[in-house]
């Protein structure tokens, strides 16, 4: 095994103590508490760091596999499958925590779902479905988003800072589907691309 794919094992891995210290900073988990119970007023900013650690496996990962030709097909399927994990496991954690209302999760994973089927669609027909520069706004936006929504701090201007990234990263969830079902909408129709 290659050390992309070991970053996304990795990333992979990161989700559990993410989750964990997530759930169990903001619930009342008596375990949890008893446990780490010297370090609760520092659960976010750990969570935290643990989610920016997971997101620069994902950059990482990518550059080694292209610059020294290390491009496998578990790492095809798994990167893209690591990256979903962690952003739903991240939005799904912040809807219980109550950070983030359940709607928006619901269009952005909706999003994930139908490009996922798409590039399926797409990969039975022979056609490789690049990522786009929407799509990498959307991203960018969704782990800044995510990241000042963990961290959850009162003090201005971070209220205003963490509404606008995460409307625009719904925004640009929204606008990269568009922009895929648009450039892509042949595949599904049977047409060539």
């Amino acid at each position: 095994m290659n050390l992309p794919n070991k970053l996304t094992i990795f990333r992979v891995l990161l989700i559990i103590p993410f989750v964990l210290l997530l759930l169990g900073g903001c619930g009342n988990w008596g375990w949890f508490n008893s446990l780490f119970g010297g370090i609760m007023e520092y659960v976010d900013g750990i969570a935290a760091a643990v989610f920016i650690v997971a997101s620069l496996t994902d950059m990482l990962d990518g550059k080694i596999a292209r610059r020294y030709n290390l491009v496998t097909n578990f790492g095809k399927f798994m990167d893209p499958l690591a990256d979903k994990l962690l952003v739903c496991s991240a939005l799904i954690c912040l809807v219980e925590m109550g950070r983030l209302p359940a709607w928006m999760v619901i269009v952005i994973i909706s999003r994930e779902f139908i490009i996922s089927g798409f590039r399926l669609v797409a990969s039975d027909n022979g056609v490789v479905i690049a990522a786009s520069y929407w799509g990498k706004f959307k991203t960018t936006f969704q782990m800044i988003a995510v990241i000042l929504l963990i961290l959850d701090i009162d003090s201005a201007p971070f209220p205003l800072l963490t509404t606008v990234c995460v409307w625009a990263a719904l925004i640009l969830t929204v606008v990269s589907l568009v922009d895929y079902i648009v450039k892509n909408h042949k595949v599904l129709t049977g047409g060539s691309m």
